[in-house]
């Protein structure tokens, strides 16, 4: 197979785009990219690769996709590999269909409670949401990460359920250090919901999560970007 021309529109802030990202370092692809200023308004050039003026966008061999998910699957089906087995192997479509749920899940029970917290404008406000973030996990992921070893279903390698949620799970388990989240999230997790915890723990050290994050760069952003809001 020829080796295909990728070039990824990307900001490195953005959690949606590390999703792109994590599945290009764990493919191991060469890519191009272009960081898009998500602070000023959008260039008319860029609006006509994405005209919603969002990242990622992923042009591959000519063919522009947009939406981070969609990216980050076709990518996981252009090549096979363990982080999405064909839908015709042996149990090939019942694991698509696991990892489907698992980050359809995350993503619709979870994660907006994380950033629903860190916009919060009371501390009572911020404890609650972060309530509802670890009831959630306890109620809806932690049942799903029973066999995790380290990671989904039982897997000792990154898999597309990590790759679709792994930006998130390391904002979680670095940004309490800072600050920038009650610090006690993670000692309630550990104990709530101790399979979550570990699988997390293994999910934000793991070097394709890591490959363009960088936590006090990141830190140092998020806290600017709260201070603007708040100021607002």
């Amino acid at each position: 197979m020829a080796t295909p021309k990728i070039k990824l529109y990307t900001n490195h802030g953005c959690p949606w785009a590390h999703r792109a990202h994590i599945a290009l370092a764990e493919l191991q692809l060469p890519f191009e990219e272009e960081i898009i200023d998500l602070a000023v308004p959008r260039t008319p050039e860029y609006l006509k690769i994405n005209p919603r003026g969002l990242v990622p966008a992923l042009e591959f061999n000519g063919e522009i996709l947009t939406e981070s998910a969609i990216i980050s699957n076709f990518l996981a089906n252009e090549f096979p590999s363990h982080l999405l087995p064909v839908s015709n192997a042996p149990g090939g479509a019942l694991l698509r269909a696991k990892i489907d749920f698992f980050v359809d899940t995350f993503i619709s029970k979870v994660n907006s409670n994380f950033f629903k917290a860190q916009y919060a404008k009371t501390d009572d406000e911020v404890e609650g949401f972060v309530k509802e973030y670890v009831e959630a996990v306890v109620k809806e992921i932690e049942p799903l990460l029973i066999n995790a070893t380290p990671f989904f279903n039982g897997s000792d390698k990154l898999t597309q359920a990590e790759v679709l949620t792994g930006s998130f799970i390391v904002r979680l388990f670095t940004l309490p250090k800072y600050g920038l989240f009650p610090e006690h999230i993670l000692t309630d997790l550990s104990t709530k919901a101790p399979y979550f915890y570990r699988w997390g723990q293994a999910v934000s050290k793991h070097p394709s999560v890591l490959v363009i994050y960088d936590e006090k760069v990141m830190a140092a952003k998020t806290r600017e970007r709260l201070a603007k809001l708040r100021a607002a």
